[in-house]
């Protein structure tokens, strides 16, 4: 097992699900990587693989009136989770600064990659960024999640994180840091200074981390006291700045040269 915890059979499973992906549907897969609790450093033993990836078709396939499906997902096992975007979609999505696909080119745990063509696409990141739409997406996504599966004495444990790590996201925004870490643990050393809070949650990483996705336990009270401090702090948003006037044109140039390659 690496120091990311996907051990080299499992990278291979990986990588042959991709090739396979490659030849069904003709394409070429430029990058693939970890997106859930692997990626994020708080694995359970029993985690499945949240695997995402982008790819590109040959030039024939853009040249239709009507566009095709851009979405490819395999289906879900108990073991893998595989699904991926296509180039232009991405490219699409960056451009509206979508923080899901800016925070997969940031995965610890890379299955796959064209390096030129995400050397390129990870330049055009910080013009599109938006720390106003990025700050309301985690949000967002913590309060949904604290809604969902953090009500009761006894609660499933992973669920924590599912709120933690967007909320300390918003911590990292506010701060001006930019985009956040995917990694937990570089969130987690950015944002909370509090000794009892943070005590609290390495007790509790460690106990998910050697724990079944399916483990409950008691509410932590520092950790719970924390969350709704921020939830009602964060229903007023700070003024932010949105993505910078970027050049849409060097998107279109990105495209091309990606398709042509």
């Amino acid at each position: 097992m690496n120091n990311n915890g996907v051990s080299t059979a499992m990278r291979e499973r990986v990588r042959q699900e991709l090739k396979e992906v490659e030849q069904r549907y003709n394409v070429r897969v430029l990058y693939a990587c970890e997106s859930g609790s692997r990626g994020w450093g708080f694995a359970s033993p029993d985690s499945d693989y949240d695997v995402r990836f982008l790819y590109v078709h040959p030039p024939e396939w853009y040249l239709r009136v009507d566009p095709p499906r851009d979405v490819i997902e395999l289906p879900i096992d108990e073991v893998l989770d595989v699904s991926g975007w296509e180039w232009r979609k991405a490219l699409g999505l960056l451009k509206r600064a979508n923080p899901t696909l800016i925070e997969w080119l940031d995965s610890p745990v890379v299955y796959q990659q064209d390096d030129h063509a995400l050397a390129a696409l990870r330049a055009q990141v910080p013009a599109w960024f938006s720390a106003e739409r990025a700050r309301w997406h985690y949000y967002s996504m913590a309060r949904k999640n604290f809604h969902g599966y953090l009500q009761g004495d006894t609660v499933r444990l992973k669920k924590y994180f599912y709120v933690l790590r967007p909320l300390l996201a918003v911590r990292w925004i506010e701060a001006g840091k930019g985009m956040p870490p995917m990694r937990f643990a570089q969130l987690l050393e950015g944002t909370v200074e509090d000794a009892l809070l943070r005590r609290e949650i390495d007790d509790l990483l460690a106990i998910k981390q050697r724990a079944g996705e399916a483990e409950y336990g008691a509410m932590r009270p520092h950790i719970h006291a924390f969350i709704l401090q921020e939830l009602a702090r964060g229903e007023t948003p700070p003024e932010l700045p949105g993505s910078d006037n970027a050049d849409p044109a060097l998107l279109d140039d990105l495209l091309f040269r990606t398709v042509m390659a």
